[in-house]
């Protein structure tokens, strides 16, 4: 099964439909599968009294309100039409994550495949219940919620139209970046178990060897954060991979993509001309003579493995040799 990539440009673009058009191109080399957008009105999303979290003090205008940092992120109509065409373009999959209905309603005019909650969105039952009325497979990020919490949104999004085969339950830390100690992927695996889900995981840690090892560990989905240059000035651009940490992320999912293989535990076609090499069989460890007993003393085993296996010791131990055989001769019955 190949894991779907999703490379998330966000808010990357800093407002410029120029660059978002860059990340669309470069998301696409990279490998990803689809690259994924924020549709939002900010007035319908935020309150102008709206606090900034910590890293958006650290990342973006300290004097700005996060209001006024949001609403120059907006993406117009407009601009939503142009980065669907660029998509269809360079072979790769739009998609954004919609913060309102309207954005909601725009995303699903525009036919994109899939549906994302964001894990902020988790405990609002109005905006559960209108994106549960797509038809289109959820991916559902659960940063900061418990279990309790998690049961709750599946449930709300199961009554409103949406069956749990097409959940996604998208395991995610909400820090940018995120500890690695506070990652705690072993609860994307015990969500799955618990809920009877397919799981996947949003990621915002520094590096890319996390979401590799989601992969490992059964993720089906990877979301992780894309631009084309840390240093840019924005609230996610230094939690975010550049183009070729992103491509060599990809290349080790899809290197445990192949590696994963069908859990049938059986020799590969690439281990069958090393056996006969690399073990051994039953050979003479002396001269014996024809009629001679076959015995501790005068058996021992040593490569290649072309003769009698030696799991057959205890069967040949007491035989009268049919023949005579040289040291190291393998020994026939």
């Amino acid at each position: 099964m190949s894991t779907l990539v999703i490379a998330e440009a966000g808010v990357n673009h800093n407002g410029d439909i120029a660059l978002a058009k860059k990340l669309v191109r470069a998301a696409a080399e990279a490998g990803a599968d689809l690259v994924k957008f924020q549709s939002f009105v900010a007035a319908d999303s935020l309150s102008r009294d709206a606090p900034k979290a910590e890293y958006q003090k650290k990342n973006s205008v300290a004097q700005e309100s996060q209001y006024e940092m949001v609403s120059k992120l907006e993406l117009t109509r407009a601009d939503h039409l142009a980065l669907f065409a660029e998509c269809e373009d360079c072979g790769i999959g739009f998609f954004s994550t919609a913060f309102d209905r309207k954005s909601a309603d725009l995303l699903r005019e525009l036919g994109q495949s899939y549906t994302k909650i964001p894990s902020g969105e988790l405990t609002n039952l109005p905006y559960l219940r209108y994106l549960a009325r797509t038809e289109t497979p959820i991916f559902l990020s659960t940063g900061m919620a418990t279990v309790g919490e998690i049961e709750a949104a599946l449930d709300v999004i199961e009554k409103s139209g949406t069956p749990r085969e097409k959940i996604t339950l998208m395991h995610c830390t909400t820090e940018y970046p995120a500890p690695m100690e506070e990652v705690n992927l072993l609860a994307m695996v015990n969500m799955g178990k618990a809920f009877g889900v397919e799981v996947g995981y949003s990621d915002h840690t520094s590096g890319i060897e996390v979401p590799i090892a989601a992969v490992a560990l059964g993720a089906t989905v990877i979301e992780k954060h894309f631009t084309l240059d840390r240093s840019l000035p924005g609230p996610d651009h230094l939690a975010s991979l550049e183009p070729g940490e992103f491509a060599a992320m990809v290349n080790g999912i899809r290197n445990i993509n192949r590696a994963m293989g069908d859990g049938i535990k059986r020799p590969s076609k690439s281990e069958e001309k090393n056996k006969p090499i690399a073990r051994k069989s039953i050979v003479a460890a002396t001269a014996i003579r024809e009629g001679e007993y076959f015995s501790e003393s005068n058996l021992t085993t040593k490569r290649p493995g072309t003769g009698l296996s030696p799991m057959l010791w205890d069967e040949i131990i007491g035989r009268r040799a049919c023949r005579a055989f040289r040291p190291d001769e393998l020994v026939e019955i």
